[in-house]
């Protein structure tokens, strides 16, 4: 694998590095965080281990800025601060593990290997497009032909749900269950009635219609 350490007392840095590379990983050891922090955006690493007190950038602060900017890499953080709610902050900052010093390199080495083998996140879209239909995730903006069309909450819940799953058929109770959170059949013909509305928007004034209903199934997003 290749490691980034981002550890600014040196033996502890050195110590670290030359046992992973023993292990046949490649490392590179960074000693402040806002080094670190850029060699983590320029790099591609399977994992990183970050000291949590660091000079200039703190560790959670390296690891806050990385996962706001949608960097998935698996993090451990080996610090000294090891009280119930240290360990409780860095999870929540957005690290894999927590391992407290002083610890045992053999420890070290095999929950790296563990947040390795996990599988890796994948980035949460920030639009979807069919076609010539686009929605924009963040600004909840959507266009069809470049035409913007004005959707009501639950219509956008709808069709972004349909178009995650662009090609696959979504059952009514698939659709009350992540659009309007009921888990029962509520007897009831919301699906269609919202289903129906988004038709009349974004399929009725275009002339082809991407909102497909496949008899006792439910509905899709048509991408032939």
């Amino acid at each position: 694998m290749k490691i980034l350490v981002i550890e600014d007392d040196a033996a502890t840095g050195a110590y670290i590095a030359d046992g992973l590379r023993e292990e046949g990983h490649s490392v590179d050891l960074i000693a402040s965080g806002a080094d670190g922090l850029v060699q983590a955006t320029i790099g591609t690493y399977d994992v990183m281990v970050v000291d949590r007190m660091l000079p200039g950038l703190d560790g959670m602060s390296v690891v806050k800025t990385l996962r706001a900017t949608k960097n998935a890499t698996p993090v451990l953080f080996l610090t000294a601060m090891g009280g119930v709610d240290d360990r409780i902050a860095g999870l929540h900052a957005g690290a894999d593990d927590y391992l407290v010093k002083p610890f045992a390199f053999g420890e070290l080495s095999a929950r790296i290997a563990a947040i390795g083998r996990r599988p890796k996140m994948q980035d949460d879209p920030i639009s979807l497009t069919v076609a010539d239909l686009d929605i924009n995730l963040l600004t909840r903006k959507v266009t069809r032909a470049g035409q913007i069309i004005d959707l009501l909450p639950r219509e956008f819940a709808l069709l972004e749900q349909l178009m995650r799953r662009k090609g696959r058929v979504q059952t009514r109770t698939m659709l009350m269950e992540s659009v309007w959170d009921i888990h029962y059949d509520p007897l009831t013909n919301v699906v269609d009635t919202h289903i129906s509305r988004l038709r009349a928007k974004i399929d009725k004034p275009f002339g082809s219609e991407l909102i497909e209903t496949v008899r006792g199934a439910g509905y899709r997003i048509n991408v032939a």
